[in-house]
């Protein structure tokens, strides 16, 4: 049992940290600290820790300690659960996902630092550690379940919820690859209104590629929304029974309005950095959430297939 709460604590940390390296990785983008440590990696400005500090450097060079420092969290992390949870179906393969993702984004992000990308690759790079928060978070709530008397044989999904979630889930993914190009683009205030790029001109089609990046990403937002708003109304209607269920897609459709006003805000206020890195931090803790769904859609695959 001891050892259990130890797992637990441990999980909820290496989880905390995965999202400060999403929200560091988006800090970093937003402030345009990219090459605060010049041209070197893994060391800064030609040394191993830097001896000029300026803003830059301070929030590139933190960004990279915290991730260092969360790698190895994550590696205990997957090996633990491993070794004690291996016998629950999903574990290892998030603890793989984990560590792939991680170590996929860490090199995005060397690959930028030494030697440049283009904004289509670097959009990647944010979509790319959202998969490992996604797989270290349902590890972390594998962990609690096992204690909590969580009873996935209860679980039921029907068809048409079942591909609802997954489509929603690899639609989100292409919505959050939009989002990250607005800002790698730098078209985040091309359209000087909302929802419309000219709302005096409602007919006015985008007129260079700033304005078509800026009006596609809210264009795939619009269909996320009714899509949302779609699945809302089936579970809600269908699924009171199963509660875990019925929650969670209620909190997952809060987490889109809550990301639009945020996507909203951004706008209004000029990109201010508060608002910019909620907006991340909304879409990220949805990411999650949908990718839990995927995981009950399996489970009750699973039990359809063993009864």
């Amino acid at each position: 049992m001891q050892q259990s709460k130890y797992m637990k604590w441990f999980a909820v940390g290496a989880t905390v940290g995965m999202l400060l390296i999403l929200l560091g990785g988006a800090l970093v983008t937003k402030t345009d600290s990219g090459l605060g440590c010049g041209r070197h990696w893994p060391g800064c400005n030609g040394s191993l820790i830097p001896t000029e500090i300026t803003k830059e450097v301070l929030i590139e060079f933190s960004h990279r300690v915290v991730t260092g420092a969360v790698s190895i969290f994550i590696v205990i992390l997957t090996f633990w659960t491993w070794r004690k949870l291996g016998h629950v179906r999903e574990v290892k393969f998030l603890g793989f996902l984990a560590i792939f993702f991680l170590v996929a984004q860490a090199l995005i992000g060397a690959a930028q630092v030494l030697w440049g990308q283009g904004d289509f690759i670097l959009a990647l790079h944010f979509g790319i550690s959202l998969i490992s928060f996604a797989a270290v978070l349902l590890l972390t709530l594998i962990v609690f379940e096992v204690d909590q008397k969580f009873d996935a044989d209860e679980i039921s999904i029907g068809n048409p919820l079942k591909w609802h979630t997954i489509g929603i889930t690899i639609y989100s993914y292409f919505v959050v690859y939009t989002g990250a190009l607005v800002r790698h683009t730098d078209s985040s205030l091309i359209c000087p209104d909302w929802p419309l790029c000219y709302n005096k001109d409602p007919f006015n089609l985008p007129d260079n590629m700033y304005e078509w990046v800026q009006m596609g990403h809210r264009f795939a937002v619009l269909i996320f929304f009714i899509w949302m708003l779609i699945i809302l109304i089936h579970a809600v209607k269908h699924y009171k029974e199963q509660r875990v269920i019925y929650w969670g897609w209620i909190t997952a459709f809060i987490l889109v309005v809550l990301q639009i006003v945020a996507g909203l805000f951004v706008i209004t206020t000029g990109l201010d950095l508060i608002v910019s890195l909620f907006h991340s931090l909304f879409i990220s803790l949805l990411f999650g959430l949908l990718c839990y769904m995927i995981l009950l859609v399996s489970r009750s695959e699973y039990n359809k297939r063993n009864r």
